[in-house]
C-alpha cells in the first residue's frame, strides 16, 4: 500500500530550522523565532486533515513514512517510520520527529533528520515569505 499527501506552505523570515529532534509545519501563517522547528508555514493541511487512507497506512507497524521538501529547484528527503500509536489529531500543526515520541501532532517518528539537519541552502529559501513550499508525504505499508 502506497498513500501520498501533498501539502502546499510558504517561507517565514523568522524560519530558523535548528531544533534538534523535530521539524514543524504549520497552518499557522505567522511566527515567532522562539519556533526553531518550524520550517513552513500557512500549510494546506494540518495532522487531522490527512486522508483516512494516509492515517490507516500511517498506523502499520511496518509504515515507513518519506518527507519531500522542496522549493522551486532544491529538494531535502527525510525518511521516517509510521507507529499504531500515531493520533493525528492536530488541527493546525504537522510534526515529524527523531524520537519515538507521540502526540496529536505527530506524523512520523524516528526520522533520520530533524530541523537543524536540513541543508543551509534550502533553509534560506524557507526564510522568504514569497516562497512556495511543497511537502510530499509518501506512507508505505504491506
Amino acid at each position: 500500500m502506497r498513500i501520498i499527501e501533498v501539502v502546499k506552505a510558504q517561507g517565514h523570515e523568522n524560519i530558523r530550522a535548528t531544533h534538534k529532534t523535530t521539524f514543524e509545519v504549520t497552518k499557522e501563517t505567522d511566527i515567532t523565532r522562539r519556533g526553531d522547528c518550524i520550517i513552513a508555514i500557512g500549510a494546506t493541511m494540518g495532522a487531522v486533515d490527512l486522508s483516512p487512507g494516509f492515517k490507516e497506512a500511517a498506523k502499520r507497524k511496518d509504515a515507513q513514512i518519506t518527507i519531500t521538501i522542496e522549493t522551486d529547484d532544491l529538494k531535502e528527503v527525510v525518511r521516517a517510520k509510521g507507529s499504531p500509536r500515531l493520533l493525528f489529531l492536530h488541527p493546525t500543526d504537522l510534526v515529524t520527529r527523531k524520537s519515538d515520541y507521540v502526540c496529536g501532532r505527530t506524523i512520523a517518528i524516528k526520522a533520520d533528520k530533524a530541523a537543524k539537519d536540513l541543508s543551509r541552502k534550502l533553509v534560506t529559501r524557507m526564510q522568504d515569505f514569497h516562497q512556495g513550499i511543497k511537502i510530499t508525504l509518501t506512507v508505505e505499508s504491506q
